[in-house]
């Protein structure tokens, strides 16, 4: 195949088509939205393809068929009709101060009252759009289509200001209702960003949306699927590790096929290393002050458990960390469970990458000097290598020494059992090593086995006040958990961790092998 140029941060669907770079092809999926409703929206991650959509869908509602030529939907579209499209993005403005949020959109009101020879008879924003729906609904004697892109952004901004971010939210809650109250003049309108805000608050005039987030029909509408990487984008392959490359990026789950983080596949065929290049492009600083000030223990997010409402709830009022987690792209859906009428879903990492990343940016919170967390990690993979485990309790103690007093008892941590084992957790994920939390077995479960160069440990962690009892490493032995792995024919250390709250230490680091 010939090889071409690699789309990387292109949302134009123009210029991808006509400027020889790879396209994957949604417009079958584009063609079944359109045939089977009007008023749609979708949430997915930053960087996810969300823009390059919406634009898809102007480019086809706009009648531009020369783009279409070869793809899916071109002999099945009307190219004869041309259809008034109103697009808004949120994207790229700022909308952390008051008054920032009506300037932006009334730039883009102008920019469209411009594009299509429109006096608005209105000062207001809701008037001025309604006022473009009629005016262009006369003009065309044709229904207008209305895409908004980032829609949430203007919430997101101002998430630490609530009292901003609650006016921007009501705001666009009023312009949004344009929509609803004109729906005789609306052929299609498609919302799409990163978080789901509770759809009374945001969306309370346009109760006949249709949320498609976690309709299998459409879970692969954003990402690449096993089948693209391997057709679209086999010339890109050659000298890279297939499976690899699945373990990185892979393991996005909506409740259909699963898929890749574009963004990440896209620089790896640029750069051919594997890195966590999807999550440096943001920072999720507020993610991860949320969960330490909730007490979340790291062990527990790769199997997190949640219902349909609370991956819903999500609004300036209350966020739940997991809604934030999985709409943000930290997490993913693991397992659907049905209990009565209920749906609950099991939530984890989607992959190595986020896995990865997530724990080294929780540990940063810790660590504040970053030359010395990198310092840390390389030391616990040498310590590691060498199978010195007296070296790794020291490094423990020396990193748990390390940690402020003021730190503690800012975050209420002497309180949170979870927390020190969590810490310990999070230095083996940042360093992206095969861990297994709360591995199951016929007599309970591990708190933690590491599979690392031919060996297994097995932790057993417990918290005391002060004095260490040895039942950490008694469990590991009454329970027989070395059983699981002895068939691997591999050494094995059963390690027992006692942590005192009153020195906020470890006090305990019994080793045996078995």
């Amino acid at each position: 195949m010939t090889r071409r140029k690699l789309p990387l941060g292109v949302q134009t669907f123009a210029k991808i088509r006509s400027d020889e770079y790879y396209y994957v092809d949604k417009t079958s999926l584009a063609h079944l939205l359109i045939n089977e409703g009007t008023h749609y929206f979708l949430s997915r991650p930053r960087r996810f393809g969300k823009s390059l959509f919406l634009d898809t869908l102007k480019e086809l509602f706009e009648g531009n068929e020369a783009l279409f030529k070869g793809l899916d939907i071109h002999d099945q579209w009307d190219w004869s009709v041309k259809y008034p499209v109103l697009r808004f993005s949120f994207g790229s403005g700022n909308y952390r101060s008051a008054g920032s949020l009506e300037a932006e959109l009334d730039k883009q009101l102008l920019h469209l009252e411009q594009k299509f020879n429109i006096t608005p008879q209105f000062d207001h924003a809701g008037g001025r759009f309604t006022d473009l729906l009629v005016q262009l609904n006369k003009q065309w004697q044709l229904p207008v289509v209305v895409l908004v892109d980032e829609y949430d952004k203007p919430m997101l901004d101002a998430i630490n200001t609530p009292d901003l971010a609650r006016e921007n939210r009501d705001f666009l809650s009023g312009f949004y209702g344009t929509v609803k109250d004109n729906d005789a003049l609306v052929r299609f309108s498609f919302f799409t960003g990163v978080s789901k805000f509770s759809k009374v608050n945001i969306f309370s005039g346009l109760n006949n949306l249709t949320d498609i987030t976690l309709d299998k029909r459409y879970s692969t509408l954003c990402g690449y699927t096993n089948h693209d990487i391997d057709t679209v984008f086999e010339s890109e392959l050659f000298g890279l590790d297939r499976e690899q490359l699945q373990e990185w990026y892979n393991g996005y789950n909506w409740l259909g096929e699963g898929v890749y983080n574009p963004y990440d596949v896209l620089k790896l065929f640029d750069t051919r290393e594997f890195d966590n290049y999807w999550f440096e492009t943001g920072t999720p600083t507020f993610l991860i002050d949320l969960l330490f000030q909730r007490q979340v223990s790291s062990i527990k997010l790769d199997s997190m458990l949640s219902s349909s409402a609370m991956l819903s709830s999500f609004d300036v009022n209350h966020i739940t960390h997991e809604a934030l987690l999985f709409q943000s792209g930290y997490l993913t859906i693991h397992e659907v469970k049905k209990v009565g009428s209920q749906t609950y879903y099991r939530l984890g990492y989607p992959n190595k990458e986020v896995y990865q990343s997530l724990n080294e940016s929780l540990l940063s919170q810790l660590v504040q000097d970053q030359s010395a967390q990198v310092e840390q990690g390389f030391k616990l993979f040498s310590l590691l290598q060498a199978n010195d485990l007296a070296g790794l309790k020291d490094l423990f103690h020396a990193f748990y020494a390390s940690i402020p007093y003021n730190w503690y008892s800012n975050n209420n941590i002497q309180q949170y059992e979870g927390y020190y084992a969590s810490v310990f957790y999070s230095y083996f994920a940042a360093l992206g090593l095969d861990i297994t939390v709360e591995d199951a077995t016929n007599h309970g479960r591990i708190d933690m086995t590491l599979k690392f160069q031919q060996r297994v440990y097995i932790f057993e962690f417990k918290v005391v006040e002060l004095v260490p009892d040895g039942s950490a490493l008694q469990q590991i032995k009454d329970k027989a958990y070395a059983e699981k792995y002895r068939e691997l024919g591999q050494q094995m250390y059963l390690i027992g961790v006692e942590f005192s709250k009153e020195d906020r230490n470890i006090v305990a680091f019994e080793v045996e092998e078995a």
